[in-house]
């Protein structure tokens, strides 16, 4: 079924200004049972939301309330690890639909865009730049704009392009997974189909 089209997307952020998150510390193994993606939100950055007895850990961002949004910000070479797309589920289950930072692991970026998030890499001084805007106000806001591939600090106005596979984008915009988008050109392929038998019956 069809997500979310996704075209511009204006919202506060959440940030987590570490390195290397791996895909252990966005959902630990423990958790990956489930066959079903619900509920993955609930233990997303679990070890640290969370202390031995199950206590939220209130430094925590995701447990900061002065913190609020659909965009995640975090430090640089997020997803790295193992490949799960567990990883992915709970990030979109909890209800971020951007992620930004200045390096991903390629495994996790295309299980992200094959969950309707958008990895949105951009270079060190500007993640650094968000991060010390947040800093001075939580209130500020970011500006995703998948179909011009800009991201913008609202409040200054500075702004940095991104790259993203314009099949994967087209995905995004139109809300699709790879199966939607099949469906999407059925009427095309039924043509094309239906054309290369003509041509092979007059060869």
């Amino acid at each position: 079924m069809p997500k979310d089209k996704f075209v511009k997307i204006l919202s506060r952020v959440v940030p987590i200004k570490i390195e290397n998150i791996d895909t252990d510390q966005i959902i630990p193994a423990r958790f990956l049972k489930a066959t079903s993606k619900d509920g993955f939100g609930d233990n997303l950055f679990r070890d640290w939301r969370y202390d031995n007895q199950n206590n939220p850990i209130a430094a925590f961002p995701l447990n900061d309330k002065k913190y609020a949004g659909s965009i995640l910000v975090a430090g640089k070479n997020f997803g790295c690890g193992s490949s799960r797309e567990h990883a992915a589920w709970a990030i979109e289950d909890y209800g971020f639909r951007v992620v930004v930072s200045s390096f991903f692991a390629d495994i996790f970026k295309n299980n992200a865009m094959n969950n309707g998030i958008l990895p949105v890499q951009i270079s060190d001084s500007f993640l650094l730049e968000i991060f010390n805007e947040v800093e001075k106000d939580v209130n500020s806001e970011i500006e995703v704009d998948l179909e011009n591939q800009k991201i913008t600090i609202v409040k200054t106005g500075k702004s940095e392009g991104f790259e993203i596979n314009s099949y994967k984008k087209q995905c995004l915009i139109n809300g699709y997974d790879d199966v939607d988008y099949l469906l999407s050109q059925k009427e095309a392929i039924g043509k094309f189909e239906k054309n290369r038998g003509e041509i092979f019956f007059y060869k």
